[in-house]
Formats: structure tokens, sequence, C-alpha cells
């Protein structure tokens, strides 16, 4: 009697494991739709943004992420800064991180 109730139980614990896996596969299936709905195309974005900060040079003209235009006319503290001509006699300094687009490079 012991054992037909230790083979019914050990029967239950395979049949068990199968279901606890499929209970968990929609989760699965959520986070790996997230992932290339969500994050892959971020992260994608993100690279691209990164070239073009990269790619900005002297004498190119660009919009700060404020909507200031302007051309940048010198590099500051090992290019981490741009000094932008707005105007005959104005000059702004920005982070490079602050330029949200090239409108053309010169």
């Amino acid at each position: 009697m012991v054992e037909t109730l230790y083979a019914m139980a050990g029967g239950q614990g395979g049949a068990e494991g199968g279901s606890a896996f499929m209970s968990f596969l929609p989760l699965i299936l959520i986070i790996v739709i997230m992932y290339f709905l969500i994050l892959r195309p971020q992260a994608k974005k993100q690279k691209d943004r990164q070239k073009m900060l990269d790619a900005v040079k002297k004498g190119d003209e660009v919009v700060t992420a404020g909507g200031i235009h302007g051309k940048v006319v010198g590099l500051k503290n090992d290019d981490k800064v741009l000094l932008i001509k707005v105007d005959d006699n104005v000059k702004l300094e920005v982070d490079r991180t602050a330029i949200s687009g090239i409108i053309r490079s010169s």
C-alpha cells in the first residue's frame, strides 16, 4: 500500500514539473517581447545619438536641446564643451550632450 502511494506521488511530481514550466511560459514570452519591442530599439537609438554627438565638429550647424541654432566655432575641455556662434557678437558654450541635432555640415 505504501508503495502504491509512493508511486502515485512520484507520478504527480513529474506532471507538476511540466505544468510549472508551462505556467512560467507566458511570463517568459512577455519578457522576450518587451526586449525586442522596447529595450533593443532604445539601445539602438541611444547608439545612433552617441555617433551623432561624436561626429559634431567645428563648422557644423547645430540645434541645442533648448532650440538654439548656431554654428560650432570651437571646442573646449577635451571636446566636451562646444563654442557655438549664434549671432555676430554672440557665442555660447554648451555641453556636447546638449546638442539635439546637426542641421548640416560645412
